[in-house]
């Protein structure tokens, strides 16, 4: 159960991200209180895992990273962001580096 806590957080957060982007320097007020709402949810739901037992190095390190990937991949479909080479080999180190990890927590 902590895993699917977790990956909402995750989910969450990268939604508050890109809402972000929407909001025009917080100009707009649905997507403002769409970041503020899901930016509070998505940290609720990192505590609420930590608070079932998670390591906080595993989940934040997993909360973050994936994050980071999901918005970088996003930001390329929804914004035409760069992506390019160099920037999907970190994508790559990042998915290793959450995986190493893992792996080392067990």
């Amino acid at each position: 159960m902590s895993w699917l806590i977790l990956g909402t957080a995750i989910l969450l957060e990268v939604g508050g991200t890109l809402s972000l982007r929407q909001s025009d320097g917080m100009q707009k007020r649905a997507w403002t209180s769409a970041t503020i709402a899901t930016y509070v949810v998505s940290t609720y739901l990192l505590w609420l895992t930590l608070d079932r037992g998670m390591a906080v190095g595993v989940a934040y390190g997993i909360w973050a990273a994936t994050g980071v990937a999901l918005t970088a991949l996003a930001g390329r479909v929804l914004f035409k962001d760069p992506l390019t080479p160099v920037m999907l080999l970190g994508i790559v180190a990042i998915a290793g580096g959450v995986l190493l990890i893992e792996l080392g927590a067990h």
